[in-house]
């Protein structure tokens, strides 16, 4: 370790002196004993003459990481006012001040208290200053100094990284540039070589090297083949003190890959390969897998395969599986034993994506031999067609045979097959098949009018083992004889006009066959020979396959004859000659001058569009004398009401309406007031009764009022504060209508019930004061009591 002296500087203030050179008292252990006191200006040989002095203090050096056990002392701060009585104070300030730095303020000695790390803080700039103990006051003017912190090699190079990821292609050339590392070192780099950094390979060795100065890694191997070696650790070094002895160090650690490049061609593990396939695989069917090696992997190690030759090679086929790299080899067309049984093949591998740079390894492709063995297999019977088409004519005879199909067994023991109609195709069993040849006969009759054509299946299978069947469609097709008559297109019936004229046409015919007819139907029309001679109409043969109804005398009189039925012979001129007889009905109406029918005897054909005038008048007149009746009818209703209710004095039916008919309730007004009831007080006497016609005016004898009843009274207050209170009574109107009804009525009560109560007879000599009208039931009670007198 270096050994570096402290001088102070010290001026003297106040009258000029001459400057010397002093010695300082001896510092602590480790330190210089010798102090050298440096003067601010002149020169050492001359006196050196100011008219004011201060103190400047030099650049001071400390030694990082002191490792002392007593404080490291830094130097001493005096001023030439100081006379050594302790008057004068020294103080420090700054940077680390009182903290880092302490000064002993008698002496001025400054010590630094802790150790001190050039890379936490390299410079402490600090301010001394003398003052007077007893005043206060500065003796000196305030200086200041720096304390720079030595440094030493404390710290070792460290990388950016700890781990480093790089990587190269495979087979590359030595020096190819594989990654650069770095490291640092947190020493002074200007003072000395704590901070100078030498890189170094500690393992990797000697596939790769390292730059000593830049960090730069590279490959030192030729040729190294990822397909023997892909991962390599590198340990690398740095040092510093320019890599000398004693000299801090550190390491990193560098993974290297070595990437793939196609270098490798596809190789088959084996030269021959065998594979075994039934002949009734069906085509696009898988019959074996091969694979070829390839070292390489990802688009490097992709293969494609070919088959390149062979016998019959255009039977199969092969294709790549991506994910396995595996050949996949297919059936293309039917295998046939009987025909072939064995296929020889040529396959060839080869990279897709090959590398120009290592062409000369060789070709980068293979190839391998493929035997196929083809079995045999116990296989349907075969027909000699994929669809049989037949024709018959509708007429043939039941059991005629109509075609036949033929199927055999394609192996080499050609077994017999027999021969059946699959039922479900023929529900109906129109055909049958003879189950040893094949020939399909008709066992019900055909009708081509009913159904064209009949699509059945017939089922091949062999004798000895029925579930080795075939099935093939067979499609009959029934021919059109002429066996149906022509007849007409549609139901005809028209009509004739009494006033028509001689041959005028009052309808055209058409008809149909339900034949087919390949030249086109040719129809003649004729009236039956029957009804020719004394038809009333005649009938042309257009020669189109129509015909016209024409009349044949001036007028028709539908009194006289309402319908005609004429009868028409229709015929064909197929062969053989089919021929119908059809009836047209005619109907006479009454015309209009432009011979649009009005009527006729029977329902009209032909209904009119809307009334006639004279018609909307006669129906308007019948509307007005059925309304005129109807007001005559309730008028004489009117007036017969007005009329008393009896006529004849005699009339004994006066009880019945006095004394058994209640009213209408209290809407019948016309009857009495209902008023009365409830208040006979209030009785209008000039009020009349209303259903009869008053003869004689009288005044109606007053009785005296019967005494209240205060119980019926009580009772029916009652009930009538339950009802207003009950929120489920009827209305209240219903209630007051048939309630109590007062004192009692004018007439008092006439009931026989009301007798019993009274202990004396009644007297009904008032009523023949009432009139005429209440003679007779005077006469009625007067006489009761005469009899009962007697």
């Amino acid at each position: 370790m270096r050994t570096y002296h402290c001088f102070w500087l010290l001026l003297w203030a106040g009258q000029p002196h001459q400057s010397f050179l002093t010695s300082l008292p001896q510092r602590t252990s480790g330190f210089p004993e010798k102090e050298k006191v440096l003067l601010l200006s002149g020169n050492s040989r001359r006196d050196l003459h100011r008219s004011k002095r201060s103190w400047m203090w030099n650049q001071f050096f400390l030694l990082e990481e002191y490792t002392g056990t007593d404080y490291q002392y830094v130097g001493k701060l005096h001023s030439d006012q100081d006379k050594g009585d302790g008057s004068l104070k020294y103080i420090l300030s700054g940077d680390g001040a009182g903290d880092l730095f302490i000064i002993n303020e008698n002496t001025g000695d400054i010590q630094a208290t802790k150790r001190l790390d050039r890379e936490e803080k390299p410079v402490y700039i600090l301010r001394a200053q003398a003052i007077n103990r007893r005043t206060g006051r500065p003796v000196e003017p305030e200086s200041e100094f720096i304390i720079k912190i030595h440094d030493i090699n404390d710290n070792e190079p460290m990388f950016t990284k700890d781990v480093y990821n790089a990587s190269i292609p495979e087979m590359s050339d030595v020096g190819t540039f594989v990654v650069q590392v770095t490291a640092t070192d947190a020493d002074d780099p200007t003072y000395g070589n704590s901070a100078k950094v030498v890189y170094s390979i500690l393992q990797g060795q000697p596939y790769f090297s390292v730059e000593s100065e830049t960090g730069i890694i590279k490959t030192a191997l030729l040729n190294m083949d990822r397909e023997n070696r892909e991962q390599y650790q590198v340990v690398i070094q740095a040092k510093d003190m320019g890599g000398q002895m004693g000299g801090l160090s550190g390491t990193t650690t560098v993974n290297i890959t070595l990437t793939d490049v196609n270098d490798n061609p596809p190789r088959f593990p084996q030269s021959t390969y065998q594979f075994r396939a039934p002949e009734s695989t069906p085509p696009d069917s898988p019959i074996g897998r091969i694979k070829a090696n390839d070292a390489d992997v990802d688009e490097n190690a992709e293969i494609e395969y070919s088959i390149t030759e062979g016998d019959s090679y255009d039977m199969f086929g092969i294709t790549t599986d991506k994910d396995t790299q595996e050949g996949i080899i297919t059936v293309k067309k039917a295998l046939d034993f009987e025909n072939k049984n064995l296929y020889i093949l040529k396959v060839e591998a080869t990279n897709p994506h090959v590398d120009p740079r290592f062409l000369y390894l060789g070709p980068f492709k293979d190839s391998a031999t493929v035997r196929i063995q083809v079995e045999d297999v116990d296989e349907p019977p075969v027909f000699s067609r994929p669809a049989y088409i037949m024709e018959v004519k509708e007429d043939v005879p039941i059991n005629s045979v109509i075609g036949t199909v033929t199927a055999q067994d394609p192996d080499a023991a050609k077994n017999p097959v027999k021969y059946s109609v699959d039922r479900h195709t023929d529900m109906d069993r129109i055909f049958n098949i003879n189950s040893g040849n094949g020939s399909i006969f008709t066992s019900k009759p055909l009708d081509r009018e009913t159904l064209l054509w009949h699509n059945i299946t017939v089922i091949a299978a062999e004798i000895n083992n029925p579930k080795q069947s075939s099935r093939v469609p067979v499609f009959i097709k029934v021919l059109d004889v002429n066996d149906n008559a022509p007849e007409f297109a549609m139901f005809y019936e028209t009509f004739v006009c009494e006033n028509a004229k001689a041959e005028q046409l009052i309808q055209t015919l058409s008809a149909v066959d339900k034949d087919d007819s390949y030249s086109g139907h040719q129809f003649s029309f004729s009236i039956a020979p029957e009804a020719a001679s004394s038809s009333n109409f005649t009938l042309q043969d257009n020669r189109d396959n129509t015909a016209g109804i024409f009349t044949r005398k001036i007028r028709y009189n539908r009194h006289e004859m309402s319908t005609y039925f004429l009868p028409v012979v229709i015929s064909d001129n197929d062969y053989p000659i089919q021929s119908s007889t059809e009836t047209v009905t005619i109907r006479v109406c009454a015309c209009d001058h432009r011979g649009k029918m009005l009527s006729c005897n029977a329902e009209a054909l032909i209904h009119p569009t809307g009334l006639s005038t004279g018609a909307l008048i006669a129906i308007l007149l019948c509307i007005i004398i059925l309304l005129v009746t109807v007001v005559l009818f309730a008028a004489l209703r009117r007036q017969r009401k007005k009329e008393p209710l009896i006529i004849s004095k005699e009339d004994i039916r006066d009880n019945i309406v006095s004394y058994n008919d209640e009213g209408g309730g209290e809407e019948d007004t016309q009857a009495f007031d209902i008023g009365t009831l409830r208040n006979p007080e209030a009785i209008d006497d000039n009020k009349l009764r209303r259903d009869i016609v008053p003869e004689t005016l009288f005044m109606p004898r007053r009785t005296a009022t019967a005494r209240d009843n205060t119980d019926v009274r009580d009772f029916i207050n009652q009930r009538l504060k339950e009802n207003d209170t009950d929120p489920t009574a009827p209305p209240y109107d219903s209630l007051a209508t048939y309630a109590y009804e007062g004192n009692g009525s004018v007439a008092e009560s006439l009931s026989s019930l009301e007798s019993v109560t009274t202990d004396g007879d009644q007297d009904y000599d008032y009523l023949s004061d009432w009139g005429p009208r209440f003679k007779k039931l005077a006469d009625m009670y007067g006489t009761m009591d005469s009899d009962k007198d007697s």
